[in-house]
């Protein structure tokens, strides 16, 4: 009985431990000495299109071309 709670705290200590962390490689991105690969600027708002506002259009015929069953014939 008295080896038993020693080593139960024994195990219990061990098993708290952290792992050893690994070793650094030279290409890891947490690596200070690490070496960088430069990139090309690219905006942000490349190939975007130029869009203008259009005229106003009757409603009816809008919402008539949207709704369900467009295009059937009655």
């Amino acid at each position: 009985m008295k080896f038993l709670i020693p080593a139960v705290l024994a195990l219990g200590t061990a098993a708290c431990a952290a792992p050893p962390l690994p070793e650094l490689s030279p290409t890891d991105a947490s690596n200070p000495e690490a070496p960088t690969i430069p990139t090309p600027y690219q905006p942000s708002m490349s190939g975007t299109v130029n869009h203008v506002p259009v005229g106003l259009k009757p409603w009816r015929e809008l919402n008539d071309r949207v709704a369900p069953g467009a295009g059937r014939s009655p």
